[in-house]
């Protein structure tokens, strides 16, 4: 397991739509060690705190080996890495291994899983295509949110070490099933909402939806 590029970039403007948009999601990779804050990573910045950023989407990891997926399903797509707008390329990092609250050492710096990524309008603004969001949704290759539990340095070559995992948390990769596809499971819905380490936000969207499943006789 790997960091095999790590991708930072500040806001700036685009136009998509005839509409002019701030947003970071243009990375680029860099080389040399970064520093992670428990907000963000040195060089990198949100341009919309109210929905990106904040401590649990610290950084934002995206397995390499998607990349294959998306050139078969967008042929012609330039993708360098940094595409889906992450801090760290991966290797080894999969959505259906991942636990929330499983912490990892990339560095000198420890990061905690948290929560899948929910695609916003930049990244149709990204691709050029309002059919990204949708696609991105129905894959479950969402890649993953962490927080930063120690802060540290981290460089492209680094390899990920498990310090310790949370078997009986829900995994990313069933968030992304109750979110999309099976939306009133109740298993799975008990399951995160039993997670400690489940943002609230989450935790409130849940229980919400586990309120709405009708009571059976």
């Amino acid at each position: 397991m790997k960091l095999v590029s790590l991708n930072v970039a500040r806001p700036r403007l685009t136009v998509y739509n005839g509409n002019t948009i701030n947003t970071g999601i243009f990375k680029t990779s860099v080389s040399g060690p970064v520093p992670l804050r428990t907000l963000n990573l040195d060089g990198d910045q949100q341009a919309d705190l109210a929905v990106h950023g904040g401590p649990n989407k610290a950084v934002y990891g995206y397995p390499s080996e998607h990349y294959g997926f998306w050139q078969e399903e967008l042929p012609g797509t330039n993708l360098p890495w940094g595409m889906f707008g992450e801090n760290f390329t991966t290797e080894g990092l999969f959505e259906r291994d991942l636990h929330v609250g499983d912490r990892l050492q990339i560095g000198s710096a420890i990061i905690v899983v948290r929560q899948p990524r929910i695609p916003c309008y930049k990244l149709a603004a990204k691709f050029r295509r309002n059919d990204i969001l949708a696609r991105f949704l129905r894959s479950g290759r969402s890649g993953f949110y962490f927080s930063v539990e120690r802060e540290g340095v981290a460089t492209a070559g680094d390899s990920f070490e498990i310090r310790s995992q949370e078997p009986a948390a829900i995994t990313i990769a069933e968030m992304n099933h109750v979110f999309v596809d099976d939306r009133y499971n109740r298993e799975l819905l008990d399951k995160a909402i039993a997670t400690p380490a489940l943002p609230e936000d989450w935790r409130d969207h849940f229980e919400k939806r586990l309120r709405g499943i009708p009571v059976t006789s």
